[in-house]
């Protein structure tokens, strides 16, 4: 019927798809002068920027490793 490894993933995604909160759409307020000024922009430093972007890359490398490549010992 199921193996270990789909029940596994099957309650993995619903515990997934249950955490997500939903998002609801509501209406934004007219802009004003005042909410413009709110919020500052803050220049990141380059090498920050980079090493962000290096390490969502090996994040999404790591998964793509682990679902689709790595093989149990149980197969």
């Amino acid at each position: 019927m199921f193996s270990k490894k789909m029940l596994w993933g099957s309650l993995t995604a619903l515990a997934l798809l249950a955490g997500t909160p939903s998002v609801t759409l509501a209406e934004m307020p007219a802009h004003s002068s005042e909410q413009t000024t709110q919020f500052k922009h803050i220049e990141q430093p380059l090498g920050l920027k980079v090493g962000v972007a290096i390490a969502g890359l090996a994040l999404i490398g790591l998964e793509l490793w682990w679902f689709l490549l790595y093989k149990s010992s149980d197969s």
